[in-house]
């Protein structure tokens, strides 16, 4: 179990680099008006919903650690917005850039709250 949850962990850090690293790539044309929805954000906001979901089904049936039920609660509220707006404006040719700059902002508050919510 501790093999899976370690893998897991380690793809939704991969997921969260993907996502954030997509938004962060593009911030000039962001600026310009001009940002769009990467492919590798729409499958970090996956990975990370996925992987997010199957660690703490593991971690609560495996009785590998505490889970505090509010904090993951909020922290999936926040993925599900940054998820809806990526599916919703991924195929568009152009974002607006309040939208890009939501996503960013939601996903750094999403790394804000799960190191600093204790």
């Amino acid at each position: 179990m501790d093999l899976l949850r370690n893998i897991l962990l380690i793809l939704h850090f991969v997921g969260l680099a993907s996502l954030l690293g997509g938004f962060l790539v593009q911030i000039k044309p962001i600026i310009a008006g001009k940002g769009t929805i990467v492919a590798a954000m729409f499958h970090g906001a996956l990975t990370q919903l996925v992987t997010g979901l199957l660690l703490v089904g593991i971690i609560q049936m495996g009785s590998l650690g505490h889970i505090d039920n509010a904090k993951i609660g909020v922290k999936l509220l926040v993925l599900i917005v940054i998820t809806v707006l990526v599916i919703v404006n991924r195929k568009k040719p152009s974002v607006s850039s309040l939208v890009l700059w939501a996503i960013g902002a939601l996903t750094l508050a999403n790394v804000v709250i799960a190191v600093l919510w204790k």
